[in-house]
């Protein structure tokens, strides 16, 4: 009987796994899997060493740091000297996952990364620790394998999770019906962000850009999105009584009907792709965080589709640039530029097509396959 543990520190990961997890046990019933997840990887049949709550916070204090390492240690030890499985799949999860797998790798267990860290944007130098300590590595950007290939590393391209995970487009009629939108005029969707530190940064420029654009077109109509993540009274503080509509629970619908986007920077923006929906993505911080950012970054542009495609195709306006003027002006072309308009959407579409190639978590779970036979 083979045996799989399973590694992954947050919401998103857990989703992933259980999905890995679900195309595994659907080929091979008989494998035992325990892990460190959430309800999603309880849900596919996972004994939970611990729950992923533990590691959801965030932070470098001394309490953050010591449960990390407490729980780094007795996971190595019960995976090591007890359960002792066959495989072990990190998903996600960069910091914890990459000092784990080092203590697994002197133990002489097999270690498979799933979604591994984006060191193609930052803090290179990680992929010598994946070189050293991980045997396989399941990637889910197209580019990423040739990158890793050329350290030596055993990869797979997978697809992206995303594509089979999004819901399909809403229909448009329907949803300007159910939140009270006129159907006559373009919609403009802003989404500022997921935590508290972007809406401070970035709500009253998406707002500024907002109010450009009601008065150079009558034929606009704007909703902001309130991320799950964000507390009411947290948005309510930097929303400011704006007569701007609010939309809560609904942000894929939202991404698919709507004309434009302005973005802060984030997965959002891929899955703003997927739907292929022309955007700009716009985001500001600390200049000193910035300015530490531009010292281990590895690449020039931010934003996902972009990267994938290796060329400009959404408006990047970041840091200085990221001004109610500028975002206007941007997104006034996207509504009124058919070509620009045009080129964008077919772009889009090519990311599209790049990330379905594969269904990932079933592409995942055929390679742990052949892995364990």
């Amino acid at each position: 009987m083979k045996k799989l543990f399973v590694i992954t520190g947050e919401y998103s990961g857990d989703i992933h796994a259980s999905k890995v997890v679900a195309a595994l046990k659907s080929k091979y019933s008989d494998l035992v899997v325990e892990g460190i997840g959430g309800e999603n990887l309880k849900s596919a049949g996972v004994k939970l060493f611990s729950d992923q709550k533990k590691m959801g916070a965030v932070g470098l204090s001394p309490k953050i740091v010591i449960d990390h390492f407490t729980l780094g240690k007795r996971v190595v030890d019960y995976i090591t000297k007890e359960f002792k499985p066959d495989l072990v799949l990190l998903i996600d999860y960069g910091v914890f996952n990459l000092n784990v797998s080092k203590f697994l790798k002197k133990a002489g267990i097999k270690v498979f990364y799933y979604i591994p860290p984006q060191v193609w944007a930052s803090r290179k130098w990680r992929i010598n620790t994946i070189k050293k300590n991980v045997d396989e590595v399941l990637c889910i950007f197209p580019f990423e394998k040739e990158m890793y290939e050329s350290y030596g590393i055993k990869t797979h391209y997978c697809g992206h999770p995303l594509v089979s995970q999004l819901p399909e487009k809403a229909d448009k009629d329907d949803f300007f019906e159910k939140h009270g939108l006129d159907k006559n005029k373009k919609l403009v969707s802003i989404f500022p962000g997921s935590r508290t530190f972007e809406l401070q940064n970035l709500m009253d420029v998406f707002l500024g850009a907002a109010k450009i654009l009601k008065e150079k077109e009558n034929n606009v109509q704007f909703v902001i999105s309130q991320a799950p993540s964000i507390k009411d009274e947290t948005f309510e503080k930097y929303f400011k009584n704006s007569d701007i509509p609010v939309i809560k629970n609904d942000n894929h619908a939202l991404l698919s009907v709507s004309d434009a986007l302005i973005l802060a920077s984030g997965t959002v923006a891929l899955e703003a792709a997927l739907y292929q929906t022309p955007m700009i993505i716009s985001y500001r911080g600390p200049w000193f965080y910035y300015l530490v950012y531009r010292l281990v970054r590895c690449i020039n542009r931010v934003c996902l589709p972009n990267i994938i495609l290796d060329k400009d195709v959404v408006p990047e306006i970041l840091q200085g640039d990221c001004k109610a003027e500028i975002i206007a002006e941007n997104i006034h072309k996207l509504l009124t530029d058919e070509a620009e308009r045009t080129a964008m959407i077919e772009d889009l579409g090519h990311v599209k097509s790049l990330l379905s190639k594969h269904q990932a978590a079933k592409e995942a779970a055929n390679i742990i396959i052949s892995a364990l036979k």
